[in-house]
């Protein structure tokens, strides 16, 4: 064997839910554990990078589902860049080694980590739509976490492609 071993040199980089359900708004987890495109893709022997939860670190595990607008505030952003800061400076490392980063799956519908799609609506805090029809909709464009993270990597020079796992399984 030689200095890389048996090395494949390929990381994927995945939304914190994907790989445990538990950290989704209470209501939302549809799979038990790990999401079943984290198994397909490690079957093909590539290293996992687990991005943090935004939503869960910022308001913790007893919060509700809220919009990209909600999201979509320099607070929420701050926060984004610290989380991933770290991250982004190992796929750097990893990318500066040899290693290839197959890609970002987030997670559409997500207000922070969707890639396609998102969740928008906010309706200025009307406390009687809690028990109404839902006033938000899934609508196109990322989330603000994964806009965070595509603005970090292009000032990295990173060019790592985005994917998006729908919701449902």
């Amino acid at each position: 064997m030689g200095e890389q071993g048996e090395r494949s040199r390929k990381v994927v980089v995945f939304a914190h839910c994907l790989l445990n359900v538990n950290t989704k708004v209470h209501g939302l987890a549809i799979y038990p554990a790990v999401h079943p495109v984290v198994r397909e893709l490690m079957s093909e022997d590539v290293g996992v990078i687990q991005l943090p939860c935004p939503e869960a670190a910022f308001l913790g595990m007893r919060r509700w589902g809220m919009t990209r607008e909600q999201y979509d505030v320099p607070a929420f952003r701050r926060h984004g860049h610290v989380l991933l800061e770290p991250v982004v400076d190992t796929l750097a490392a990893l990318v500066d080694d040899g290693c290839e980063v197959v890609g970002v799956w987030g997670v559409d519908g997500s207000p922070s980590c969707g890639v396609a799609r998102t969740c928008a609506g906010y309706e200025g805090g009307d406390m009687d739509r809690l028990c109404g029809p839902p006033a938000w909709s899934h609508v196109p464009g990322e989330g603000v976490f994964m806009a965070v993270l595509q603005s970090m990597l292009a000032d990295r020079g990173l060019e790592i492609s985005f994917h998006a796992v729908p919701e449902e399984v």
